[in-house]
This record gives C-alpha cells, sequence and structure tokens, in this order.
C-alpha cells in the first residue's frame, strides 16, 4: 500500500516528454484489443473513415490521441502517415510494425532493416511524431529498438503480445481460429519489463512500457526500468476506471521515493 505525500509537500510534475511530444501525465490507454489471448485481427473501418468520422470526436475529447496504424506492407505505413499529415487532433503516429494476428503482421518489427525501412519511410512522409511499437518474439529487441531509433522514431512501444496457443484436446483442435494468437495481461508482465530494461540501455530515446500493467505498483516498476510512460491495456477490460485510478495514486507512489516528476525516477533502476 502507497501513503500519501505530507500535506505541505510540493505537487510532483506528471509532465513526461516523449521525444518531441508531451503528455501531461505518463499513463496511457493502449490500442487495440482488451483481450488475454486473441485472434481478433485489426477490425477496423479504415483510415479515410477514422480521419473523417473519429479524429474530429477526438480532438474535444481533452486528451492528446496518438493514432495507431498498421499496414499490409512497408509502402502502406507509410501512405497512411501521409495522410495523417496535417490533421488537427493527432498528436502522434503509433507504428504497430508488431501484431501477431495478421498475416505478415509482424515482419516488418523483426528485422532491423526492415523496421528501419518502415520507421524512416514513416519520418519522411510525416511530421507528427513516431512510435515504433514492438514485438517481444524477436531474438534481440534491443537491436530492432536500436535499428527504429536510428532511423529517426521518437519514441518506442515495447511490447505487442507474445504468441500464444490454446487447444481443445477433445476435438483436437486449436480454439483459435488463427491457430495462434496474441497473449497479453499479467502472464506477459515479466517478459515486458525485462524488454523495457533492455530497450532503454540500448537506445536514447524514451520508451513506452506495455505489458500486464494492472497496478500502480507495476506502473512504478516500469517507470524505474527505463520507461518513460506506460499503457494500459488488458486491465481495461475488466476495470474500465483503472487507468484514472492509477492517475490518481501516481503522486503519491512518487512522493515515497522523494521525487518531485516523473522524470525523476525514470531508469534508476540499480543492477547489482
Amino acid at each position: 500500500m502507497t501513503t500519501p505525500p505530507p500535506a505541505d509537500s510540493a505537487p510532483v510534475d506528471l509532465s513526461v516528454q516523449l521525444g518531441r511530444l508531451r503528455l501531461p501525465n505518463p499513463i496511457l490507454v493502449a490500442s487495440g484489443t482488451a483481450g488475454m489471448l486473441n485472434s481478433i485481427g485489426l477490425d477496423n473501418d479504415g483510415i479515410d473513415a477514422f480521419l473523417e468520422h473519429h479524429l474530429p470526436y477526438l480532438a474535444t475529447v481533452g486528451a492528446p490521441t496518438i493514432v495507431s496504424i498498421a499496414g499490409r506492407d512497408c509502402d502502406e505505413f507509410i501512405a497512411i502517415c501521409a495522410q495523417l499529415e496535417g490533421h488537427a487532433g493527432a498528436a502522434a503516429v503509433e507504428l504497430n510494425i508488431s501484431c501477431p494476428n495478421v498475416s505478415h503482421g509482424v515482419d516488418l518489427g523483426t528485422d532491423p532493416a526492415l523496421c528501419a525501412k518502415v520507421v524512416a519511410g514513416c519520418r519522411a512522409a510525416c511530421s507528427l511524431p513516431i512510435i515504433a511499437k514492438l514485438t517481444p518474439n524477436v531474438t534481440n529487441i534491443a537491436t530492432i529498438a536500436k535499428a527504429a531509433a536510428d532511423a529517426g522514431a521518437d519514441a518506442i512501444s515495447a511490447i505487442n503480445t507474445c504468441l500464444g496457443m490454446a487447444i481443445d484436446w477433445r476435438r483436437r483442435r486449436p480454439l483459435l481460429g488463427n491457430v495462434v494468437g496474441g497473449l497479453s495481461g499479467p502472464a506477459i508482465k515479466p517478459i515486458a519489463l525485462r524488454a523495457v530494461y533492455q530497450i532503454a540501455r540500448a537506445v536514447k530515446i524514451p520508451v513506452i512500457g506495455i505489458g500486464g500493467i494492472a497496478t500502480i505498483d507495476d506502473v512504478m516498476e516500469f517507470l524505474v526500468a527505463g520507461a518513460t510512460a506506460v499503457q494500459i491495456g488488458t486491465a481495461n477490460f475488466y476495470n474500465p476506471q483503472g487507468t484514472m485510478a492509477l492517475l490518481d495514486q501516481l503522486p503519491a507512489a512518487l512522493a515515497m521515493l522523494g521525487a518531485k516528476s516523473v522524470a525523476d525516477v525514470v531508469g534508476t533502476l540499480v543492477v547489482p
């Protein structure tokens, strides 16, 4: 349990800087599904409908909107980024080069050269901050992160879901339509923490931690490991108000460490 700071203590600065993107606090809502093991793909009505119907509304809600995009190849990523250019309401673009639930969904995020190619292309096509969302299903995620950083990414999101599988042994069939799917939630938190720690030591751009975050202790662990901000995904499935609760608890948790800002604790893990 955390305890509140003394009544006379100075307020804690919750703002964070993700490259060129400044956010009022480090708690973000993750993109995509809130399932625990899923293979629903990336169901949506496309970039044109999003720009016409959804982005104008999102621009009115009072929070920065990071637009998550996915393409079937490098050219499609670049084309979508070009369409986003100049649209009010989009604060940044997150490149989902790591979805295991669509055909070739992780290809661009498992090869450093391909990762660099898509990031550089999107960087040239769009002036918005670029965030590369990486997959844990690689041998060395730090190598992929460095390729994204060198190609112009403003920040790294890590991690996307881990590959998983479920089987109905009586019918001798997979339970998921795509055979394998993406595993999220508390089970992947140790993997995500490891990835964030390794990435933060390999690149100089900010890292956004994702994976199994549900409590204020989870948030603080990711910050100390090297994340500048975090995203909440699966926890929203069973507690839609959880993200706001974490934000409310964050100042007291920071104050427990004597921190005056989020930046004071980022990457402060003491390793023997």
